[in-house]
């Protein structure tokens, strides 16, 4: 049937790929074959007014930003425009463009790490290309070859290659974002849209620090995403909603929401993370146990790395399938539970050591367990993206 609908076959396998169970039904084909922009048209204005750059150790995640941006706007009638990298600066957008809306927009969450040898670094970025390509497609929003646009984020960094801080725990965060700017207000397709990507130096993501554990509220009344849903696409639209739940989680105690799916509260996310579960089955076999990319789950880049590692490690069983609050409980009662822990690019690994669960708070014993699993996972990944060991996930400034 997409054949028939002028959907090209490269187009159909993004469509396809392990997070997405069934063929998106896009009826715009004009999207997959619009031209794309070249890294080799880029055009750089470099800013006449460089900003003082902020102390590395007091750094807020996401409120510092760098002296430039990367920009490439898109119309219907005229394809892509060249690529531009100017100072950093606000946007003129239409009071009734579809972005602000009807939440027509997306975004990657990447970063570049600085190591001791000064060299930077982007930790597996195609990944973030594929995700943002299958986003865009979701969305309607045109096509793009995620090599080219790879490439021009490449130039940006090392253009404000000052910027990305080289204090332990540190990093330059990217944010891709891709917004649809047609100027009406009629729920259609975008005939008009603006990629652009922005810079920031970060520190840790959580206030409370690089490695502290945090503690969840699960209540089923508040869910994230579901079947046939768009939950497995990094759209703007999955997040906002979500700030009302994470006040309710920090008026209850908590820091963090962990979303509950179905009649059976299945565990899904940890805030905007993944979440994994390391502990002895049922069968007395240890194992690390993550949900599955059912259409619910966004398919992290730092969720796929653990579960390569631990299958690279072969000391344990590793599974994509689901768990719910019930086989939890089940398994702390059996003292089975030995860690639990979020992943994501802000954050990388993060302990959990509690969890609030229909009025009864359950302590999970991630800390006193070392916790080995997870600190072991944290040291291997920033030894790559940090440059202590050779990897080719590593894409070199």
């Amino acid at each position: 049937m997409a054949a028939a609908m002028g959907v090209p076959r490269a187009a159909r396998r993004v469509l396809r790929g392990r997070a997405c169970n069934v063929l998106i039904p896009l009826l715009c084909p004009q999207r997959f074959s619009s031209t794309t922009f070249k890294a080799s048209d880029l055009q750089i204005e470099m800013t006449k007014d460089p900003k003082p750059k902020p102390d590395p150790a007091k750094l807020v995640f996401g409120k510092a930003f760098t002296d430039h941006m990367l920009a490439v706007e898109w119309s219907k009638e005229k394809g892509w425009g060249k690529p531009h990298i100017k100072p950093f600066q606000n946007l003129s957008l239409h009071p009734a463009l579809s972005g602000l809306h009807y939440s027509v927009q997306l975004f990657e969450g990447m970063k570049a790490f600085r190591g001791q040898d000064k060299c930077i670094r982007l930790f597996r970025p195609t990944m973030n290309m594929d995700r943002m390509l299958r986003s865009a497609l979701r969305c309607c929003l045109p096509s793009f070859d995620k090599s080219e646009l790879l490439e021009c984020i490449r130039q940006l960094i090392h253009l404000d290659r000052d910027w990305v801080p080289d204090r332990d725990s540190t990093s330059l965060y990217i944010r891709p974002t891709f917004i649809g700017t047609e100027p009406s207000l009629g729920v259609s397709t975008s005939n008009h849209a603006l990629l652009y990507v922005i810079l920031s130096p970060v520190g840790p993501y959580f206030t409370t620090g690089s490695f502290n554990p945090v503690s969840l509220l699960a209540d089923a009344r508040f869910v994230r995403a579901w079947v046939g849903g768009v939950g497995d696409f990094k759209l703007g639209g999955n997040y906002g909603p979500t700030i009302y739940v994470q006040n309710e989680a920090s008026k209850e105690g908590c820091q963090q929401v962990l979303w509950l799916y179905g009649d059976d509260h299945q565990i899904t996310e940890v805030g905007t993370m993944n979440i994994f579960v390391f502990w002895k089955n049922q069968q007395g076999d240890l194992e690390l146990v993550t949900p599955p990319l059912n259409g619910i789950i966004l398919p992290g880049v730092i969720r796929q790395s653990l579960l390569d590692l631990a299958q690279k490690w072969g000391e344990f069983k590793v599974s994509e399938r689901i768990i719910t609050m019930g086989d939890l409980i089940k398994g702390l009662e059996e003292n089975r539970v030995k860690e639990m822990f979020g992943s994501g690019t802000a954050c990388v690994v993060c302990p959990v050591n509690r969890i609030l669960y229909q009025g009864k708070n359950y302590h999970i014993p991630t800390m006193e367990n070392g916790p080995e699993i997870a600190k072991r996972f944290l040291k291997e990944l920033t030894d790559i993206q940090y440059g202590h060991v050779a990897s080719d996930w590593i894409l070199k400034v």
